[in-house]
């Protein structure tokens, strides 16, 4: 069995509960072990699989094990050392074999092999229109927001920890990157968030869902986090939120690569995301609807077909999602996770 980085993250979600402790511990050992080990958390834990990493979630599980579990303040200094060397050394990597923060102070996605393919499977969006099959060049949002949420979960645990002075740190390089991504990334005028070419230094013409996760890191203001909810109907659809606004030009084009990260495709942790930004500022209705959107595509083609994807169609969801680059997936670790999590949060609740 392959224990991949970001999945891991997201299949935790849905199990965030005494019964499951052992088991999210072992997660989070296991990433945790193989950072130690290799000096980066590999996209899976297969040897050809160490030249990159994944979207980086350490920072966030740890302060879920913490939270929900009650781990003690020992235990919270020793894992986010851990995260604190993953940060500099895979994501603020300046050469080879971690080329990875390369403008401004903000990071791509990278590949050991310094090919563009590869540095695109870093990101997870294997493959997306998103980067121009030019992923070496990009500057990802959600990258970047990522690696926000761990200079904020740095400074909220110094300040656990006693440190205030540390936690002052931690607060101003996220502030600077902050000001750095809105300069460079965030469009007023169309209310999103747009991954940034820093060889020809202009953004991207493809808007996606990753436009997202400066809201669910927290780094988004009230004014942008209320143009970002308004702009959600560019791709809220029947079945829940497609991953980019439109169908990319290339898929009409004989022999292009197939691109399953992009309309008319959803997956679940991009929902997940979407939904945890929209209820840490406020917007519960706006969270239910897209949740339940989710959750009822998901439950319709189960009873058709008896089993959950890795991804589905949002557009017409009684057709299969458009393939990739690999078969489509039966399953699935983080659909079943995101599921539960929905569950759990708009329909326990309320019954």
């Amino acid at each position: 069995t392959v224990l991949y980085y970001w999945d891991s993250f997201f299949m935790v979600q849905g199990l965030l509960d005494e019964s499951h402790q052992k088991l999210v511990e072992g997660i989070l050992e296991d990433l945790l072990s193989l950072y130690k080990r290799f000096k980066i958390i590999p996209n899976g834990s297969r040897t050809f699989l160490m030249g990159r990493s994944q979207p980086p979630f350490l920072s966030t599980l740890i302060f879920d094990v913490y939270t929900t579990y009650g781990k003690d303040q020992k235990w919270l200094a020793a894992a986010m050392e851990i995260a604190k060397q993953e940060y500099a050394t895979v994501w603020h990597g300046v050469k080879k074999p971690n080329e990875r923060m390369v403008y401004r102070g903000l990071s791509r996605y990278y590949d050991i092999n310094y090919l563009h393919d590869l540095a695109e499977a870093e990101s997870g969006w294997d493959m997306t229109p998103r980067f121009n099959r030019r992923a070496l060049n990009y500057l990802p949002v959600d990258l970047n927001a990522l690696l926000y949420k761990y200079e904020m979960d740095f400074a909220r645990a110094s300040r656990i920890l006693g440190d205030r002075r540390e936690a002052a740190k931690w607060e101003q390089l996220a502030a600077e990157r902050k000001a750095t991504m809105d300069e460079l990334m965030w469009d007023s005028l169309r209310g999103l968030y747009y991954d940034y070419n820093y060889v020809k230094e202009k953004r991207s013409g493809v808007a996606s869902v990753a436009a997202y996760f400066p809201m669910w890191a927290g780094m988004v203001t009230e004014k942008q986090a209320a143009a970002l909810v308004k702009s959600l109907r560019r791709f809220e659809n029947k079945g829940g939120l497609a991953t980019t606004d439109a169908l990319p030009l290339g898929q009409y084009m004989p022999g292009s690569m197939p691109v399953q990260w992009a309309f008319p495709n959803g997956w679940a942790p991009l929902h997940f995301i979407v939904v945890e930004g929209l209820l840490r500022y406020g917007y519960h209705e706006d969270a239910r609807r897209i949740a339940m959107k989710w959750v009822g595509n998901n439950l319709d083609w189960f009873n058709l077909n008896g089993v959950f994807l890795e991804k589905y169609n949002v557009v017409n969801p009684d057709k299969p999602p458009q393939k990739g680059v690999y078969p489509s997936q039966t399953g699935f670790g983080w659909t079943n996770s995101v599921f539960e999590r929905f569950c759990q949060q708009f329909i326990d609740k309320q019954s």
